[in-house]
């Protein structure tokens, strides 16, 4: 591991919560895809099985910043876990209605309770953020591998997922996921050392983060950004399925997270100048321009290469988002704020696997990949108009920006490290 990266793993606790974390957050590449493969191994209907995908981000996009305002009014602990088992009891009751082949009302009613699921990546970020406050290039660093961890998920996620429901039986991949999420969520929840101390109602007045500017304009375009994820997801697995190779769609989504990983580890190690702003736009527009391809891919090697290539730009935007976020929202509402980020992908999810699922019945998988493409080009569009707001971070009762601020207890933690 590169010196950057192990000089972060200094900080007691910080490798097991880093581990707790990874198993709690495969479900975010495992639930959504597994339903997707559940439901069209099942039934046969794609349309049904992207409004069940949505269905279950919607849900998560509603409940998320609900469940994360509690967390840092509460703590991760006394929150996350009746949360979690809240969540284990839908996903139970949805496996269960697959199998008995329920009404496909009760199926949207236990995915819509499965969206009780917490953000557990915000939790991880949350801890570095508390740990390495003000410590710009560390905290970069962190964020950077948070992005990593999340992409190897992505790799390995859709594989297992994928593989298990199709070689096994159909309800594999959604029940590991549920496992994971359990055993991810509460053993992080044990580690109390490293939990970011909560903060009262009267801390913020209440208010929710999202009243920030710069915040809703990364949470709006992350609702377009999440739309490019939902819908490649489904019209991928569409696609192999016509190649009449569907359980290559796994491997084919490793590629598209897998380049990502690249990037992130890549991004982590370098010591970057400049407005975080521009570089968050820079990255919207690659994402939007590398789904254009996607449309030329006439066979899976190909459309393998062209995700690869779109993966490139994924992790560095999400590493400067989280940035962002953390200029943009104060810091007792820290956790809310890197949710609601989430929050607009998952929206954003849900639209495109909903509209991709719609264009696949009616045409076809390779018309499928028009959706990812316009929702690119609606990122874009939001970045372009949002974009000044993004320059503007929010100011502290003392009248310093918050990262300001934060700078400043930075330098000083780090010249006590030093003394000691």
């Amino acid at each position: 591991m590169p010196s950057p990266y192990r000089a972060i793993f200094a900080a007691p606790g910080s490798t097991a919560f880093s581990l707790a974390g990874f198993l709690g957050r495969m479900p975010l590449s495992m639930m959504g895809i597994g339903i997707v493969t559940m439901i069209s191994q099942v039934t046969g209907r794609y349309g049904l099985a992207g409004a069940l995908s949505a269905t279950l981000a919607a849900s998560a996009a509603v409940l998320g910043p609900q469940i994360s305002r509690l967390v840092d009014r509460y703590g991760q602990r006394r929150v996350l876990r009746p949360a979690t088992l809240i969540s284990l009891a839908a996903g139970a009751g949805l496996l269960l209605c697959v199998q008995q082949q329920a009404p496909d009302w009760t199926l949207f009613l236990f995915t819509a309770f499965i969206g009780c699921v917490p953000s557990v990546g915000a939790m991880t970020r949350a801890r570095w953020a508390d740990i390495y406050r003000g410590e710009a290039q560390r905290l970069h660093t962190a964020y950077s591998w948070e992005s990593i961890v999340d992409e190897v998920c992505f790799i390995f996620g859709p594989i297992i997922s994928i593989g298990l429901s199709t070689i096994w039986f159909p309800e594999a991949g959604p029940l590991l996921a549920a496992v994971f999420l359990a055993i991810g969520v509460f053993w992080l929840t044990a580690q109390r050392a490293t939990e970011p101390a909560p903060h009262p109602r009267s801390a913020h007045g209440g208010g929710s983060a999202l009243r920030s500017p710069g915040l809703q304009v990364l949470a709006l375009a992350f609702v377009a950004t999440g739309a490019v994820f939902g819908s490649v997801d489904v019209v991928t697995v569409a696609f192999a399925d016509e190649q009449g190779h569907k359980a290559a769609a796994s491997l084919v989504l490793a590629v598209y997270a897998l380049g990502s990983c690249v990037a992130g580890a890549v991004f982590g190690l370098l010591h970057l100048k400049g407005e975080p702003s521009v570089r968050w736009l820079v990255g919207v527009c690659a994402m939007a321009v590398s789904m254009i391809p996607l449309l030329l891919a006439g066979n899976l090697p190909l459309l393998a290469v062209a995700l690869f290539v779109a993966g490139l730009s994924i992790a560095p935007t999400m590493v400067t988002t989280m940035a962002l976020v953390e200029a943009h929202v104060p810091r007792t509402q820290l956790t809310e704020g890197m949710t609601w980020t989430g929050t607009g992908l998952a929206v954003g999810v849900a639209l495109g696997s909903s509209a991709a699922g719609w264009v696949v019945d009616a045409s076809g998988a390779e018309a499928g990949y028009v959706v990812p493409v316009a929702s690119g080009a609606l990122a874009v569009a939001v970045a372009l108009l949002g974009h000044r707001r993004l320059r503007r971070p929010v100011p502290t009762r003392e009248g310093q920006s918050g990262r300001e601020h934060d700078t400043a207890l930075g330098e000083e933690r780090a010249d006590e490290r030093h003394m000691a």
